[in-house]
Formats: C-alpha cells, structure tokens, sequence
C-alpha cells in the first residue's frame, strides 16, 4: 500500500491537450510517461467548469449544490469535511504546494468563536490543508483593491531575487517588455511576447521547486499527501522564453465550430458566446495569438512534471507513492465560438485524469468509463486502508480500476454552474436562484438544463463527437430529453445532507431505553420492557 499521494492540478489544462491523449503538435513526454506508467482515465468530468466550485468538489469529494462553494469567492461552509480531514484520521498529513481557490467562511468561523490562530481554525482556513506553500496566483490589482487579499509568497520570492516594482508578479511573469514598456498579459495581444522575467524565477518551476523541497524535507517522512496545485496553463496567457515561440500558427489544432451553430441559437448558447469572452475568442487573431503561448505553458508544465518525475526516482518515492495528475476544468480557446470555460462541452467540463499507482499492474491502461473528480476522495482514502464514508462522500473510489477490475459503474456523470455572480444573470434577464446550469453526460448523450424557462440542450457524441448540433428542441430527441430530465430529478433526490449518521448506523439495532408507544395494555408489551413500570404505586409527598 503506497505510504503518501502526490496530488498534481493543473489550471485550466484540456483534456485533449496531453499527446497521449491526441494532440498531434502538442508533445508532452512526461505526462505520456506517467500514462504509461499507470492508468489514464479518458472520460473525467468535474463537477463545474469553475475554478472554486470544482476545486471545492474536489477537496470534498461532494457535488457543489452539496457543499455550497458554487462560484469564485463563496465561501466553504465551516462544517464541510475535506480529504484532509479523511486522511489526517487514518494518521496521514495533508500538505498544500499551490493553489486552491478557497475562501475562507469568516462568519461562520466567528459564529462558532473559532480563531485561525489556532491549528484547528488554519485547517478551516485553508480547505482541510496543513500550509507548506499557498500561492492562488492571481495577484491582480484594480481600482477597488486586489483581487486575491492573501498575501503572495511569489511575488516575496521575485522581490527577493530582486526583480523591481510592488507587484512583480505582473510586470515581470506576466508581462512583456516591448520597447522598454510593460505590455501585460491581461491583452492577448501580447501572448507571443516573451515573460520579462527568467523561466527558472516562473510560477511554473517556483512550485515544482517549492515541491521538491517538501519532498526532501522532514515532513515528508511521514505518511502524507500532498497537493502540489499549479496556476498555469492559466490565463494571463503568456510565457517566458524559450516557450513563448515554440509553436507556430501551424501547430495550431483547427477550430471546432460551425457557422450552422449561431443559427436559432439557445437563448443561454447566445448569452456566452455574445459576452466580451466568446466575441474575442470567435476572432480568429485572438486565436492565433493565444493558442501558441497556451501550449508553451503546457510544455513548460510538461517539462517541470519531467524534473519532478526525475526527483522522486532518484529519491525512491516512485515505490511509495501514488501519483494524481488532473486539472480543475478546460478552456474553449475558441472552440463552438466560446472562451474560457463558460459551458459543459467537452473542452470545458472534461479532463485529463492520470492516476500511478506503484502496486497496480494494470500499465498504461485507458478506462473510458464516466469519472467525476469527486471519486478522487474516495480514492485517496481507500488508498491510505481506509473505508469512504458514503454517506459523506459522493463519488466512488477509483481503486477497482486501479486493480484491473471491470466494477458496475455509474451510468451518467454531474455538473453544475451557477451563474448568478456574473454578467450573464443580467443578460439572461432571470433571478439570482434561476441562474443555474446543469449537465447530464451519459456514454452518448451530453444534456444541459437551465433553470429559468429555457429551452434545454443535447448533443448526441456517438453521432456528432464535435457536439456541433443542438438536438435539445428536436421532437425526434423527446425521448432522450425526458430520460435526461429523469436522471437530474433522481439525482436531485440524493440524501446529500444527511451527513451526520452513517447508513450502518441507521440500519443498526436501537438501545431499548424504555420508551413505549402504541400500547394499549400490558399484552402488547414484553416484560423486559414494562419491568421498570410495574411495582406498589407511590404515595405522592404531603402538600
């Protein structure tokens, strides 16, 4: 059984951005080499295309409607339970290197007098993790202040090396210098400049570092499980070089999108792809100059996993560790005329899932049964000779694959977006609770329904795999719609609240504490029970 889990994330990574996986200009040797080592799983949904949303998934091994978190900056709930706190039962320490998008529940945590001060209150401000480096690495400033108020011990490790100004984590990692003037990375335009700073000073090999002294430190000789959480391939999309021009316009994967697409659009479709985020990325300039620097962060990435790979070799962990690599949800780059990661296609909602195992000898297998990142929980407990609470945990355990097995599996796979902190809400012109999106995904089908009195969507994969033709108003797809509607309504019915009281513990054998009910004389009671009632009746005490 492995001693200690390598948990490796990577932001905004596509499914179909590892070579092993397809891309045919894009080579990634070392995440090819952890594939072949292990078990690359090719239908990985999270469960929601947002950062803090499928981060909290994660962690909590929950659906967001379950835990909450449902977009950036809402807070966990104080009485969620994380892997961390799973595993920390079962004597194994939890370890953040990076990012994860948690904000913290302040009124909840002062409702309960709790100070994160204390190690308890830390735990609870830091998503279950005990803090070896966090870094959520988007240290932007605005007229209203900046967008992350944690500090960032990047930026204190650039001002340290020296490079110049209040926030070098712009002005150097992600900006260029043309003609001696900042050209940040927040306009695209910029994308195919170089970073103005050392590729070995970028975020990229700063973690991997920060990472490797973890691994050789003394806490590392403890059972543990460390969540080694990169930013990048993360947007501002720029690179240092040598990778900003590693890959020209020809290296480009041709657009997947159709003209017929913007024809009688989903009022919803028409509401993403018409927001300043599909209208830059349906150009094709924006394309071009994007796309090359998104994939020299993957292959900067893909170099680093290499230069870690390396280091737990010449160390020996290879033996005793598990090693995770994923990412926490896609990015469009233009694909069916959208950016980011605003819908539940395939470039968004899926991705890469490579799981090593050093005891497995199902090698360089690929399962194309429906993963959640839900089912990592459950993994890393059973993993570490644990049992999953189930009535916590709502994925399932991986570990059956991980052992050459064919398990029974689920049929259809989960996400979710609440949109109602964004742009959009307005546009759409509906209520704060109406503004939410979930997928069904089964083997065939990709269904998404929107609350509000929208017509729904449904992409038939076995016959359009793109998921170019919207089959959601179709009358020759009723049938399909409604199956789809009766999956989310049995889902919805999940006891995701009861969290308290295991299903053992419901089934087991009340104590007989005395309390009888129904009874109308002594025939209808064993005398077990009636014995503490029977006997002389008391003469009650004088007034």
């Amino acid at each position: 059984m492995p001693r200690n889990i390598l948990f490796i994330m990577y932001d905004q990574l596509r499914h179909d951005y590892l070579s092993c996986a397809g891309h045919k200009t894009l080579h990634t040797p070392h995440m090819d080499r952890l594939a072949a080592m292990g078990t690359r799983f090719s239908n990985a949904y999270v469960q929601s295309p947002v950062c803090g949303a499928s981060r909290m998934s994660f962690y909590t091994g929950r659906y967001v409607s379950s835990h909450g978190a449902a977009w950036n900056g809402f807070p966990l709930k104080v009485g969620e339970i994380t892997m961390g706190d799973h595993l920390r039962e079962l004597g194994v320490n939890s370890w953040l290197i990076g990012k994860t998008h948690m904000r913290v529940d302040h009124k909840g945590m002062e409702r309960l007098g709790i100070s994160r001060d204390g190690i308890i209150g830390a735990r609870l401000a830091q998503c279950g993790f005990d803090i070896w480096e966090r870094e959520d690495g988007l240290n932007a400033d605005g007229p209203d202040g900046r967008y992350d108020p944690e500090p960032s011990p990047y930026n204190d490790y650039l001002k340290a090396k020296g490079y110049a100004g209040e926030n070098p984590w712009h002005d150097h990692a992600n900006a260029a210098n043309i003609d001696g003037k900042i050209a940040s990375g927040w306009l695209m335009q910029h994308a195919g400049h170089p970073a103005n700073i050392k590729e070995e000073d970028s975020e990229t090999p700063w973690l991997t570092s920060r990472a490797i002294d973890f691994l050789d430190s003394p806490a590392a000789e403890k059972p543990w499980m460390a969540h080694l959480s990169f930013i990048k391939p993360h947007w501002p999309y720029i690179v240092p070089a040598p990778y900003h021009n590693m890959f020209g316009h020809n290296a480009i994967q041709p657009v997947n999108r159709d003209p017929s697409e913007l024809d009688g659009m989903n009022p919803v479709f028409a509401a993403f792809h018409n927001n300043p985020i599909g209208q830059a990325f349906s150009r094709d300039e924006v394309r071009a100059s994007v796309i090359p620097a998104y994939m020299g962060l993957i292959k900067q990435c893909d170099d680093q996993l290499g230069r870690l790979l390396d280091h737990l070799e010449a160390s020996g962990r290879m033996e005793d560790t598990m090693i995770v690599l994923t990412s926490d949800h896609g990015d469009y780059l233009g694909d069916h005329w959208l950016g980011e990661k605003d819908l539940f296609h395939a470039p968004s909602v899926k991705v890469p899932l490579i799981i090593y195992d050093p005891e497995s000898r199902a090698k360089g297998q690929v399962i194309d049964d429906l993963v959640e990142a839900i089912d990592l929980a459950p993994t890393f407990i059973e993993t570490m000779g644990g049992e999953a609470p189930a009535h916590i945990l709502e994925g399932r355990s991986l570990m059956p694959f991980l052992r050459g097995e064919a398990p029974e599996w689920r049929e259809y796979a989960i996400s979710e977006y609440d949109y109602s902190a964004t742009g959009i809400r307005k546009a759409l012109e509906v209520s704060t609770i109406d503004a939410r999106l979930f997928m069904v995904a089964d083997q065939r089908y990709t269904f998404m329904h929107a609350e509000g009195g929208f017509p729904p969507m449904l992409f038939d994969r076995e016959r359009d795999p793109q998921e170019l033709v919207d089959l959601g108003r179709s009358p020759n797809h009723a049938g399909i719609v409604e199956k789809m509607y009766a999956r989310l309504h049995q889902w919805s019915l999940r006891p995701s609240q009861r969290t308290t009281r295991s299903e053992a513990e419901i089934l087991a054998k009340g104590k007989d504490t005395g309390v009888i009910i129904g009874a109308f004389d002594e025939s209808d009671v064993s005398d077990a029970d009636m014995a503490s009632y029977r006997g002389k009746a008391k003469t009650p005490p004088s007034p």
